[in-house]
């Protein structure tokens, strides 16, 4: 038996198409072909469906599935135990995050990760949540960092620190010179904001419905990918925003943007790790058991004490301070 065989069979499976496989993989669309090919003749049965349109798994393939997902757990189980058993944690980490946690939240928590485990190779991207999810499901990664839930129950889904979005304005005053505005004053003011789909965007969209505000009702003038620009954008004058607090720290103490409290309510939201349990290697158990450690009720031992993260969690709100 083959595990390479087997494991291109597995993300094929997970990916419904063999040129997404190939991609993955690094190898060519007919070698994953020839690989699948050669597991039907071992086993004398079709494994998968192939049409022009799409591929599926037959009754052999989805038992096939099943057992070669089994496999490579009861693999990663054992190899992360005998490295346990040694006393050494090294190997690769691939880990995978959205826009803001990756720009200014995981480069502390990997600076001290890496300090820790010195012997572990780092591997760290910016994603969307979609790919975060496609990336871990084929072992491409084994740790994502989200900023809103997703609706993959296979997925591990956990909170590891609370984030505030904080509305954002020019330091001249140019559009109120009132550090606090109320929804209908919010309404009014010419607004920029992320591109739909983002993870940024869908959260501010979710509390505003929550709190009996239509974002239809926002004056968006302009809509732009990366924060950076917007926070260039909100500087000369544009308009106003809406990001996260740890986005923007630098810029609220140069004095280069100023805040605008919501008189009403405040935008909260929790950042979360994801992962498969069943696929995690000893690596990715040990960020996570560093990421959790970060998030600690306001009652018990703060980060920067527990870790000697500087920049830390508030110890009296748990909110995200980097």
């Amino acid at each position: 038996m083959n595990l390479d065989y087997l494991k291109v069979f597995y993300v094929a499976a997970n990916n419904k198409s063999f040129s997404q496989t190939a991609k993955d993989l690094h190898i060519s669309q007919s070698a994953v072909s020839i690989q699948i090919k050669q597991l039907e003749e071992q086993w004398e049965c079709q494994l998968i469906e192939r049409t022009t349109k799409k591929m599926a798994l037959t009754p052999a393939g989805e038992i096939l599935y099943k057992q070669v997902k089994n496999l490579f757990s009861i693999i990663n189980e054992t190899t992360n135990e005998l490295k346990e058993l040694k006393g050494m944690v090294h190997g690769d980490l691939k880990a995978g995050a959205s826009l803001t946690i990756g720009e200014h939240v995981l480069p502390f928590v990997l600076a001290k990760f890496n300090q820790l485990y010195p012997l572990v190779k780092i591997h760290f991207s910016i994603y969307n949540s979609g790919q975060i999810i496609e990336k871990l499901k084929n072992q491409e990664i084994y740790v994502g960092f989200i900023e809103s839930m997703l609706s993959y129950p296979a997925i591990k889904q956990v909170p590891f620190a609370e984030d505030e979005l904080i509305v954002i304005a020019p330091p001249n005053q140019s559009f109120t010179e009132k550090d606090y505005v109320s929804i209908h004053e919010l309404l009014e003011l010419p607004f920029i904001i992320r591109e739909k789909g983002s993870g940024t965007r869908q959260v501010m969209e979710d509390i505003l419905r929550r709190n009996q505000v239509d974002p239809a009702n926002l004056k968006i003038i302009l809509e732009l990918e990366h924060t950076e620009a917007i926070k260039s954008a909100v500087e000369a004058g544009l308009g106003i925003s809406i990001l996260s607090k740890s986005a923007v720290k630098k810029e609220l103490e140069l004095k280069t943007l100023r805040r605008l409290k919501i008189e009403e309510f405040r935008l909260l939201r929790n950042f979360y790790m994801v992962y498969d349990e069943e696929a995690l290697p000893l690596t990715g158990k040990k960020l996570i058991e560093l990421m959790s450690g970060l998030y600690v009720p306001s009652h018990e031992k703060s980060a920067k004490d527990h870790y000697g993260i500087s920049n830390g969690l508030k110890t009296s709100s748990n909110l995200i301070d980097f």
